[in-house]
């Protein structure tokens, strides 16, 4: 089994690809010791085969799945010596549909996963994150998190929920002397944005296309900062400013946008 030898230490979900991988990899590239865990297991062997066998541990994990985060957590704190500097909790699912309209089952798992997974992984990590000084809760909330999104109603409950936990930790956490925070990405270029959504991403501003790279690279300031909501792009606060002091505008503008992705995807 490989050991973090003293170096800082990083837990992942969500590590096989978009966000999670791109931390992943930076975090490595930093002298890091990672730990990267997902259920997509091909993504999962290409990661240790970019990171290297020594320098991270990586396996299959369902978050859903109280025991097995259980286990995970043990077994990377078992190389760390009991430790963990940051705790990324980043695995999230996404499909869209109007709530009416999805299947339950589908509406379940994206709780389940982008809730629940959250919800065990702080309660499962913060046994190590407790005994390392310094030590980051970090959580991939959304820009959906800032005003509740028509289209993606479920997902976007689920992020405004992990946003209002992590306020939450941020208070609680602070007997153990551990930090906690949230990133709240616009339109990042990974596999969960719909082709419509990309299409319509302006080339600046708010809205614009990020790139993995620099949310991972937002991770590494997180780190070092204590800042409790991360908006990538920055300029998401202002419209966190606007969402607050006219909901109602906001309001219209979001129904005009829902007609014409509507109409967008029937002409399609």
């Amino acid at each position: 089994m490989s050991m973090a030898n003293g170096r800082k230490s990083i837990f992942i979900t969500g590590a096989a690809s978009g966000m999670g991988r791109a931390t992943a990899l930076l975090f490595a590239e930093r002298g890091w010791f990672v730990g990267g865990y997902d259920v997509n297991q091909a993504g999962l062997d290409a990661l240790a085969g970019e990171v290297g066998a020594d320098n991270g541990v990586f396996a299959t994990l369902d978050v859903t799945d109280r025991d097995a985060f259980e286990a995970a957590v043990d077994h990377f704190g078992a190389a760390t010596g009991g430790t963990l500097d940051l705790l990324f909790n980043n695995a999230g699912i996404g499909t869209g549909g109007l709530l009416d309209e999805q299947p339950w089952d589908e509406v379940m798992r994206i709780v389940n996963v982008n809730f629940i997974g959250v919800l065990i992984g702080v309660r499962t990590g913060v046994r190590l994150l407790r005994n390392t000084p310094g030590s980051l809760s970090l959580v991939t909330s959304s820009s959906s998190a800032i005003f509740g999104t028509a289209g993606i109603p479920i997902y976007s409950a689920t992020k405004h929920a992990v946003r209002g936990l992590t306020e939450a930790l941020s208070i609680e956490l602070k007997r153990y002397g551990v930090r906690a925070a949230d990133l709240l990405p616009g339109l990042i270029d990974t596999p969960l944005l719909s082709d419509g959504m990309r299409a319509m991403a302006p080339a600046e501003g708010m809205w614009r296309l990020v790139q993995p790279r620099e949310v991972a690279e937002t991770v590494w300031e997180a780190y070092g900062a204590d800042k409790l909501h991360w908006y990538i792009p920055e300029e998401l606060r202002q419209f966190h400013l606007q969402v607050v002091a006219e909901p109602e505008a906001v309001r219209e503008e979001r129904t005009a946008l829902l007609a014409a992705m509507m109409s967008a995807a029937d002409a399609a």
